[in-house]
């Protein structure tokens, strides 16, 4: 995937870390399927807007800081 996916998905993974969050707890608490925050964090995928913002409110940050 692109290098911004990459960038995105290993902010997500760190903000993810910094609240404690496993994967599965995240995926959970966000509606998400494991796999596809696996594939988020890889940036092995394009996510919308929405998912960003599920993602940002779940971890509770900012949406602005998992963007580059």
């Amino acid at each position: 995937m692109s290098k911004l996916s990459k960038i995105v998905g290993r902010k997500i993974r760190q903000k993810r870390k910094e609240n404690g969050y496993s994967q599965e707890a995240l995926a959970l608490n966000a509606k998400l399927d494991r796999s596809y925050v696996g594939r988020i964090e890889r940036g092995e995928v394009n996510i919308t807007l929405e998912t960003l913002y599920q993602l940002a409110n779940t971890i509770k940050c900012d949406v602005r800081t998992l963007l580059p």
